[in-house]
């Protein structure tokens, strides 16, 4: 019970153990999950937990359900623009193909053109 403080007098939030946090209580995909979203709401707590695998102190912070509104309607103006978003990201700055995939940033272009060798001049 090493991060159990309800009341939030160590940590300054409320602050559970992992699944030990009340039922009113939800993380972003959480809500997310059941349609929702915090609509600007503060942080109401937080879980805490020691992860083995970065072997350091792992945090996710809680919204009240209560206080959640309902995510908001996809327009076609905001489908359009993600679309067009996901378009850029896939198209080869060099061919100026569209490569099928996202391009890594690392290359900065399809693995085609990265490939290619460079002619010397």
């Amino acid at each position: 019970m090493r991060f159990y403080d309800p009341a939030g007098t160590r940590y300054g939030l409320p602050t559970y153990s992992y699944r030990l946090a009340p039922d009113s209580y939800a993380t972003r995909r959480q809500l997310r999950a059941r349609g929702l979203r915090p609509a600007g709401q503060p942080i109401a707590a937080q879980l805490m937990w020691t992860s083995r695998r970065t072997r350091g102190m792992r945090v996710a912070y809680l919204y009240r359900i209560d206080l959640a509104r309902p995510v908001r309607p996809m327009t076609p103006g905001r489908t359009a623009a993600l679309a067009a978003a996901n378009r850029a990201r896939r198209t080869c700055p060099i061919c100026g193909r569209d490569a099928g995939y996202v391009i890594p940033t690392s290359l900065g272009t399809c693995v085609a053109c990265a490939d290619t060798p460079v002619a010397a001049a």
